[in-house]
């Protein structure tokens, strides 16, 4: 199977420099240009159906890219952390003033602030639901999710260490045959 794993476009808390997490934002304009590029680059992929996540965000890029007319199915596996829990949708200056000890914490993914989830558990959610993928019979499919899941398929799942930047709509391209992944390309995301 192939999957092509997709991090959203830019968003409307990315212009605002909200913290997202579980922050429920949109597609900024130049958000939905992106995934409209994206769209024309995945055309010749065999994409035969669309997992994404619930967030707004992922689902918003979901739906520009069902332009090639595959269906879209949504995994809750696949949603994005809670990583800032009582900080999310916060503009991250104000935070900085009002919660700074908080702030402090967040430099941490083990750091688990009030209100958020543990990476411990994150992480498992996210690696169950790529397990649950991989046992479906699909020949491709790509998964629309977020920076957070990005990082744990590099890290925790195909063990290849942390990531310098995923930027916008970027994407990772594995195959997976009896347990065995490989990555066959990657576009916008820079390796550390």
């Amino acid at each position: 199977m192939k999957i092509i794993f997709i991090r959203h476009g830019q968003t409307t808390g990315d212009l605002e420099d909200r913290y997202g997490g579980d922050y429920d934002d949109h597609l900024s304009a130049n958000g939905k240009k992106q995934a409209k590029i994206l769209l024309l680059e995945l055309k010749d992929k065999g994409i035969e159906v669309i997992i994404s996540s619930p967030l707004i965000r992922a689902k918003e890029t979901a739906e520009i890219i069902s332009g090639l007319g595959c269906p879209i199915i949504i995994e809750p596996g696949f949603k994005e952390r809670n990583q800032y829990g009582i900080l999310s949708g916060r503009i991250k200056s104000e935070a900085k003033k009002e919660f700074p000890d908080l702030v402090e914490k967040l430099k941490d993914r083990f750091n688990t602030i009030d209100g958020a989830e543990p990476y411990e558990d994150f992480s498992k959610r996210v690696q169950k639901a790529f397990k649950n993928l991989e046992s479906e019979g699909y020949s491709c499919v790509t998964v629309i999710w977020h920076g957070g899941p990005m990082r744990v398929l590099f890290r925790d799942i195909l063990d290849k260490g942390e990531l310098k930047e995923i930027g916008d709509c970027a994407w990772v391209e594995l195959e997976t045959n009896g347990g065995q992944l490989s990555m066959n390309g990657f576009k916008r995301i820079e390796l550390v």
